[in-house]
């Protein structure tokens, strides 16, 4: 039986990590999506990254495949794909669907407190 853990481990193995100056810059030149994937509770809380899209782990399945109503044009499978949450779990196990979707160019960043202590742009 899987735990927590595993799930964990087998994502981060497969989403790569991106350093967060690095994906700052991506975000200045507007070259990379970032989408938030906590809840709209946690976003509230702590605003969340400057024109970032919020979608909630939850629905990242039905967000991200064309053949579903809830489809966001935005997200292409080629498309560089720039994951934050909480402290970075969330952001692994999406990115982890998200490649096994097709999607190739996925990173983790991590957590929104590194985000904003590091001078990322960030919306309330």
């Amino acid at each position: 039986m899987k735990t927590a853990k595993d799930y964990l481990e087998e994502a981060n193995l497969v989403v790569k990590k991106i350093d967060v100056n690095e994906a700052i810059e991506k975000h200045k030149l507007k070259s990379s999506i970032f989408i938030d994937v906590r809840d709209s509770a946690d976003i509230k809380k702590t605003g969340t990254i400057l024109n970032g899209l919020e979608i909630p782990r939850g629905l990242i399945e039905f967000v991200a495949d064309e053949a579903t109503p809830l489809y966001n044009e935005t997200l292409k499978k080629d498309s560089e794909i720039i994951l934050i949450c909480g402290v970075g779990g969330q952001a692994a196990l999406a990115g982890k669907t998200l490649i096994e979707m097709g999607y190739n160019n996925v990173f983790n960043v991590g957590g929104i407190p590194e985000w904003e202590k590091n001078g990322g742009p960030m919306q309330k």
